[in-house]
């Protein structure tokens, strides 16, 4: 059973125990339990930003402890969760104007995305209107995500525009941020977690990004240590082992092949 259930099991029947199980403490605040309480790492006020950001995040994904949705939206003024599996009319107002928008997700054969380190000009992604640019992101595993992204796609695709980080589907993911412990395995190099593919969004289309991106890190850098110490080592999977092996094979066999 995974780790994440325990906190949510349920056993009907007559208890064994009399004593009533005793809930742990949260914080009123930052919504985390007291021992990893983020509050004094979040900013004294939201950020504010030009950008509105708004995170889909998939109803699985907010039941997660590890998820980093709850404290981005903490320390980003001008943000909205939507819990749902797809983006459609009716979900938001701010959508439903259909805005300068863009979304991050990483391209495919069929769906190609502008690389965000390759923009020279961020404001040229707002048209002609006032209204500020959004950035929508997608918060759920790269199962889920990939399947948001495809059931959004029509909804999407009559006023955004597809963005990716730099990624690469050849090296093996890392961790959710740099730790001694893998707390969240990503499927490729290039891939992030949500609050961090913001961090590194927002640093390209905000005038101060690099402040917010600062910032955001901080705080996600804190969190993952925190949680860490609470955390047992994940054993690597035998699936990504094996396939880590044959993509070093591949690239050995590729390099004698140029010598």
């Amino acid at each position: 059973m995974e780790e994440e259930d325990l906190d949510n099991l349920h056993i009907s029947g007559t208890s064994t125990s009399s004593q009533p199980q005793r809930r742990r403490s949260i914080c009123t605040n930052c919504l985390r339990p007291s021992p990893v309480c983020l509050c004094e790492s979040l900013p004294s006020q939201p950020i504010p930003t030009k950008t509105h950001v708004v995170i889909l995040q998939h109803p699985h994904e907010s039941h997660h402890k590890l998820s980093t949705t709850p404290v981005l939206t903490k320390c980003l003024l001008n943000s909205t969760t939507i819990v749902s599996r797809r983006l459609r009319p009716g979900l938001t107002p701010l959508l439903d104007q259909s805005p300068s928008a863009i979304y991050l997700f990483p391209p495919t054969h069929s769906s190609p995305a502008v690389n965000l380190s390759c923009l020279q000009d961020p404001d040229s992604l707002v048209s002609g209107n006032s209204t500020p640019l959004v950035l929508i992101v997608f918060d759920g595993t790269w199962k889920h995500a990939k399947e948001m992204v495809s059931a959004s796609q029509n909804f999407l695709s009559k006023f955004a525009k597809r963005v990716c980080l730099d990624f690469d589907e050849n090296v093996s993911g890392g961790s959710i941020y740099d730790s001694e412990l893998i707390l969240r395995k990503e499927p490729f190099g290039g891939c992030a977690s949500t609050m961090e593919a913001v961090a590194r969004a927002l640093r390209v289309i905000e005038p101060n990004g690099l402040e917010i991106e600062r910032k955001l890190i901080e705080v996600l850098r804190e969190m993952v240590r925190l949680q860490a110490s609470y955390l047992k080592p994940m054993k690597p999977r035998p699936k990504l082992l094996k396939r880590s092996k044959e993509q070093k094979k591949k690239q050995k066999d590729h390099e004698d092949e140029s010598s």
